[in-house]
C-alpha cells in the first residue's frame, strides 16, 4: 500500500468494491447450483392463473410467421434491398 492517505482511503475503496462484488458472486453461483424452474423478476411469489397452454396458444398466433418473415428479412438483407413500410408498425 501507499504512503499517501489519499491512496489508502482509495485502495480500501477498491478493496470493499471487490468484497462486494465476491460476495454478489457468492450468491449468483448459490442460484446457479440449484436447478429448476425460475420465477420472473418480481413476481417470485405473485398468484397467477395463467397457464403454459395460454402462453403456447399465443405465441403460436402472434409468432406464427416469424421464421417466414425472418428469412425473408435475410435474403433482403442479402440483396441490399431496403425493408417494406408495413402499416401495423404505425399503429405501435
Amino acid at each position: 500500500m501507499a504512503d499517501n492517505p489519499i491512496e489508502k482511503l482509495h485502495e480500501q475503496e477498491r478493496e470493499q468494491e471487490r468484497e462486494r462484488l465476491r460476495a454478489q458472486e457468492e450468491k449468483d453461483l448459490e442460484v446457479e447450483s440449484h436447478r429448476g424452474a425460475r420465477p420472473l423478476e418480481g413476481y417470485a411469489g405473485g398468484h397467477t392463473t395463467w397457464t403454459g397452454a395460454q402462453d403456447d396458444e399465443a405465441a403460436a398466433r402472434v409468432h406464427a410467421g416469424d421464421a417466414d418473415a425472418s428469412w425473408e428479412a435475410s435474403e433482403r438483407q442479402a440483396r441490399l434491398e431496403p425493408e417494406p413500410h408495413r402499416i401495423d408498425e404505425d399503429r405501435d
